[in-house]
């Protein structure tokens, strides 16, 4: 799904921020998205339209997001409990626009790997290793709910998020880097590096954009 030998230019979480977006994929490399395009910023339908057309011309994909497949869900008509961001999301969508986005992300990965490179949205799983991603619309378990949510303890913070921990981190593998998002680390606006107990690296680009903070990407050279 990458070219071969690409220079890629990884982005994180955009929420909504269309104009970050439309910055960020302006670059002669194959753009890595991370998930999460929509929810949060001004304009959703505008980063799914650049989404859309850099996965058709060839230019760059997208990683399926935890807002990502809540949208595919709301969009294909199944319960979902739709907070006010989400609901935004889907009112700025017409008709055409909202079966494009369905169709795309029925068909987007959940992780991807190149060489010593790992791209996934919320967090890693040595089952990914092994196993490709499962088709839409089975159970969110095991490696895909990793992927989606990162990893939780049960546990509800006093914002009434899910309290999540980093334990993964330590089980990535030397010489591998994982670029993930939907976690907000980073403590000074950049993205935020970290090295595992095993000797794998993490590399966290979800810097704020859409909720008060900005887009952030990473150039990685060919062949990674």
């Amino acid at each position: 799904m990458i070219p071969a030998g690409a220079r890629l230019r990884v982005v994180g979480d955009v929420h909504g921020d269309a104009r970050g977006f439309a910055l960020a994929v302006q670059t002669d490399r194959f753009v890595v998205q991370l998930g999460d395009l929509a929810d949060g910023g001004e304009d959703s339908a505008g980063a799914w339209r650049i989404a859309l057309d850099l996965q058709t011309s060839g230019r760059g994909l997208f990683l399926l997001g935890n807002h990502d497949h809540k949208l595919a869900r709301l969009l294909s008509g199944r319960a979902v409990k739709a907070d006010a961001a989400l609901r935004a999301t889907a009112a700025q969508l017409d008709d055409a626009l909202r079966a494009r986005v369905l169709a795309a992300i029925l068909q987007t990965p959940a992780w991807l790997r190149r060489g010593r490179a790992f791209f996934v949205h919320g967090g890693f799983h040595t089952a990914m290793l092994h196993h490709a991603p499962p088709p839409f619309g089975g159970k969110v378990e095991g490696a895909l709910a990793r992927a989606l949510f990162g990893q939780t303890t049960c546990r509800r913070q006093p914002d009434g998020f899910p309290e999540r921990v980093l334990d993964w981190v330590d089980r990535i593998p030397a010489g591998l880097t994982v670029y993930c998002g939907h976690d907000q680390r980073s403590p000074d606006g950049r993205p935020w590096t970290t090295t595992g107990a095993a000797g794998g690296t993490a590399v966290f680009l979800d810097t704020g954009a859409g909720k008060g903070g900005h887009l952030s990407w990473i150039d990685l050279p060919g062949d990674p």
